[in-house]
């Protein structure tokens, strides 16, 4: 399976391919050609004239559309927000909580989806913490088995940013959705790659600037318009509070739909950026894109398999992997390996774990071939053989 016409419209399309091998879509992306230009265009016209034209809120329009249809939401149920934290922040501190209620949380998930509901605990509220099997791996089972009648919230990731373990959102959001408890998801690991659909959601964060190759703070936050009464907006401005003719009012009311979580100005820049990779995305359909990097990542397993590297990771047969594959040689140090692949144009990330030490981190993308997989398997292989 081939995106590209040729090798020549891939490295039009992504020009980082031009001098790098990228494999670190789980980090921060390197932008796509249509991003760039998008941005470029907007900003070079904002040199020209005011900054804010009539073109912009039917582009904020547009992308709220475009980026509803990528969740399966409505257009009214996105704001345009980044980072994934301030949506998150957004969630926890927009609940009108009450002293004993529960909210279950990973303690080794990414740090933004641990802190804002953490914090909380200063309001009275009970922090319990999920302890799964393994490092990342969050199963339905799992988590009906640390509910109580207390549980008001659980906070989860759509896939472990260190091992790459996907959750099984659809059956987990019926499991609490059937008692009556929230559901919060930090989406950033899988907004881009694979599924990510609200409709079991209750609210959802993920910034542009991984899977989804997009800039940095511009992302989709989602709350599903039942619950917006019961998240209140916690940032409050011009934009989504009512002020007619720019005149501040005596009471507060908010503005209709996704707007009530925008205070004020956004990320314009950003949102034209993410609106092209999101097209980008759509326009190669988004279950081309997962199978493709299912193929890269699991053609790198294999050969790193051969080469006697442990893996952190699922392993290939498994359904719920993803596009992440953390793994390292038994006898060579990450660090070291991780440096000389950085010098030979390889862009990979080194991450430790808290109780597993140092690994090496590959998160290929869609447009990454089979043909830089391998080159990166033969330099590897020459640093272990």
């Amino acid at each position: 399976m081939d995106p590209f016409s040729s090798e020549e419209a891939r490295l039009a399309a992504f020009p980082v391919a031009r001098k790098r091998i990228f494999l670190a879509h789980g980090g921060v992306t390197a932008l796509p050609h249509c991003a760039a230009e998008a941005m470029t265009a907007y900003v070079s016209s904002s040199s020209e004239d005011q900054q804010e034209f009539g073109g912009v809120l039917k582009e904020i329009a547009a992308t709220r559309r475009d980026a509803a249809a990528l969740i399966g939401a409505e257009a009214e149920e996105i704001a345009l927000l980044g980072p994934t934290s301030l949506g998150l922040s957004l969630f926890a501190n927009g609940i009108d909580w009450r002293k004993g209620d529960e909210v279950i949380i990973y303690g080794d998930d990414y740090p933004a989806n641990v802190y804002p509901w953490l914090n909380l605990q200063r309001q009275g509220v009970v922090i319990k913490w999920l302890e799964p099997e393994s490092l990342g791996r969050i199963t339905p089972e799992c988590v009906e088995a640390a509910l109580s009648p207390s549980t008001r919230l659980v906070a989860l990731a759509s896939c472990h940013f260190q091992t790459g373990w996907r959750i099984d959102i659809p059956e987990i959001g019926k499991l609490l959705r059937s008692r009556g408890i929230l559901f919060s998801l930090d989406a950033i690991q899988t907004l881009g790659a694979f599924p990510t659909p609200a409709s079991e959601v209750d609210f959802l964060s993920a910034d542009a600037h991984k899977w989804l190759l997009g800039p940095l703070a511009a992302g989709i936050v989602y709350v599903a318009k039942e619950r917006f009464e019961e998240c209140r907006p916690s940032l409050l401005g011009s934009w989504n509070i009512k002020s007619p003719d720019f005149l501040a009012q005596r009471t507060i009311e908010f503005e209709e739909g996704g707007r009530r979580y925008e205070p004020g100005v956004l990320n314009i820049a950003g949102i034209y950026g993410m609106r092209a990779s999101i097209h980008l995305i759509q326009n190669q359909g988004l279950e081309n894109v997962s199978s493709l990097i299912l193929e890269r990542r699991d053609q790198l397993e294999q050969g790193l398999s051969s080469m006697g590297y442990e893996f952190l990771s699922p392993r290939s047969h498994e359904p719920l992997r993803s596009g992440i594959l953390t793994a390292r040689h038994p006898a060579k140090d990450a660090g070291l390996l991780y440096a000389e692949l950085e010098k030979r144009g390889v862009s990979a990330s080194y991450r430790r774990t808290r109780d597993h030490g140092f690994w090496l981190r590959f998160s290929p993308h869609f447009y990454n071939t089979a043909g830089e997989i391998n080159r990166v398997l033969d330099i590897l292989s020459g640093m272990t053989s």
